[in-house]
């Protein structure tokens, strides 16, 4: 299934399901009092698990890997997800991360009430996925890579599972408010004006308009990321001019894969620059631009990757 094919809420076969981009998820239905779900995970991209949000001891959780190969990452250890072998969540204390080292399908079999509200509203912000991508498809895929690299920072900072979630959506969403800016300024090849330089920053606060005024309650949970993500550990960021601690870390984690990200993409005004000339950025900002403690988080884990990215 294309990467790029359109988004509707049923499949021919009147299944609802969603297509992510990175995944495709078909809600099967419902049997042994359960909700199971098909998570067709592309070549390459990842899928989170974070067992138990809701500190309920009855919650099941399990994924069981039907086709293609799949590697377990699991604090910092790293093991082949065999196919037919399933993984009990409510066993695993931290994040897991299933990585797809082929396309590969996975059954999910977990609780009605927890799987299915999350399904559907995930269907609602799959809509505005689309609308970042039919307004510059660099931003969605982009918006993709900083969600994934968010996370590894966060899981790297051993940080808290059950705010992961904010997070995921913060990151995924960092540029949403680029809704309201016009292409042309967006794509602009060479140095924009003070008008349209005001313009662009002010993405940063729509967003999190959006956001905030958002009907499902995990987005509006994250406007705070949308909104800081551009602000600077010496605060001379904007659009407040936030320093250190009063930035949370969830915004300074979107800001140094965000500037990762786009030091190492090309675009229109500009050509990539090399991973390790980038990474001196990094380290040159670090402190000033950026919060140390996430730099070091970052490039533990580009290190990890043999400084492997995308």
């Amino acid at each position: 299934m294309s990467k790029n094919q359109s988004y509707s809420n049923y499949n021919e076969k009147g299944y609802p399901e969603l297509h992510l981009g990175y995944a495709d998820i078909i809600l099967l239905g419902q049997w042994d009092g359960l909700s199971n779900a098909l998570y067709s995970l592309i070549k390459g991209e990842n899928l989170w698990v974070q067992y138990n949000l809701y500190k309920d001891p009855g919650v099941i959780e399990k994924y069981t890997l039907l086709t293609g190969t799949v590697e377990l990452k699991y604090e910092g250890n790293r093991r082949i997800f065999q196919p037919g072998e399933t993984i009990d969540a409510s066993q695993y204390e931290k994040i897991i991360c299933f990585h797809a080292i082929s396309d590969a399908d996975i059954l999910i079999h977990t609780t009605v009430e927890i799987f299915e509200p999350s399904f559907f509203e995930t269907q609602v912000l799959q809509e505005e996925a689309d609308a970042i991508e039919k307004l510059d498809g660099y931003t969605y895929m982009h918006c993709n890579r900083i969600k994934n690299y968010s996370i590894e920072v966060w899981t790297e900072l051993d940080m808290p599972k059950h705010l992961l979630q904010t997070l995921r959506w913060g990151a995924y969403f960092h540029d949403i408010g680029k809704l309201s800016v016009p292409l042309e300024i967006l794509n602009k090849p060479g140095s924009l004006t003070s008008e349209e330089w005001a313009n662009m920053k002010a993405h940063t606060i729509e967003g999190a308009k959006i956001m905030r005024n958002h009907k499902v309650d995990m987005l509006r949970k994250s406007a705070f990321i949308v909104e800081q993500h551009h602000e600077q550990y010496d605060g001379k960021g904007y659009p407040y001019g936030l320093k250190g601690d009063e930035i949370s870390l969830e915004a300074c984690i979107v800001s140094v894969v965000d500037a990762f990200d786009a030091m190492t993409t090309d675009r229109v005004y500009k050509k990539a620059l090399p991973i390790t000339d980038a990474i001196q950025e990094l380290v040159a900002g670090r402190g000033t631009q950026f919060n140390p403690k996430v730099v070091d988080a970052f490039l533990s884990v580009l290190k990890k990757r043999q400084n492997g990215w995308k």
